[in-house]
């Protein structure tokens, strides 16, 4: 199993993930949503008031602004949070942080400087477990189908594409899209509905889908993670 990161509360969505997606050979098999804490790690004798730059994840760091800005910190991309943890303990520099998890600060043997340091406390990421062969769930589970689509050329074809989701009554969670080889007149979508496809409702909008579409590939249909129904 592989589990990706693919959007945050507070950052949202991770960028370049649907590059991945399609071209992965990988289905997606479960979604979990995480709550997500940050610390300001340093090296042993650092104070706070002496760091002069951090280094995190993008997203991470997308996640702490108000933080930094608060405090005068500059931020510095790094590949991911864990090896900004690692090249803070290498480096040994009183003046230089990494944004991680306390768990990496363990690891490294990092001070915790400040901890919970996310602008919000509802800040949480949301994962898509992926493996080589897809798992179709019970129908009578609620489940999450994830699909890309490319539409044919003709007024209205996105309205009339996904016309019959609507009239199905099938909540459709998510649509973005991305364009195809760089050019602007090619454009993909991801889309992510509520409802199994073996269900007579989601045949029927695909249908519709279909009609309108030159590719319909679908990427996994996974139970959906309790987390996503709270606060309906």
């Amino acid at each position: 199993f592989a589990m990706i990161a693919v959007d945050n509360s507070v950052a949202g969505r991770v960028a370049d993930v649907h590059h991945l997606l399609p071209g992965s050979g990988l289905h997606i098999v479960a979604e979990h949503f995480q709550p997500v804490h940050h610390c300001l790690l340093g090296v042993k004798g650092a104070v706070l008031k002496d760091i002069k730059t951090a280094e995190s994840h993008v997203h991470a760091l997308s996640q702490v602004r108000k933080f930094l800005r608060k405090h005068k910190i500059k931020a510095i991309v790094a590949l991911d949070t864990a090896g900004a943890a690692r090249d803070a303990a290498e480096r040994k520099d009183k003046s230089v942080a990494a944004i991680a998890s306390s768990l990496a600060g363990k690891m490294y043997g990092l001070k915790k400087l400040a901890a919970d340091i996310e602008d919000e406390g509802h800040n949480t990421t949301r994962f898509l477990v992926m493996a080589r062969n897809g798992v179709l769930p019970a129908r009578k589970t609620k489940c999450v189908t994830s699909m890309i689509f490319r539409l044919k050329s003709v007024p209205a074809a996105l309205y009339k594409a996904l016309g019959g989701f609507a009239t199905s009554g099938i909540n459709l969670t998510k649509l973005e899209s991305y364009m195809i080889g760089g050019f602007f007149k090619t454009v993909e979508f991801y889309a992510e509905v509520e409802g199994h496809p073996h269900d007579a409702a989601f045949k029927h909008a695909l249908m519709d889908l279909e009609l309108y579409s030159h590719k319909v590939a679908f990427l996994g249909t996974y139970p959906a993670d309790p987390f996503r129904f709270q606060g309906r």
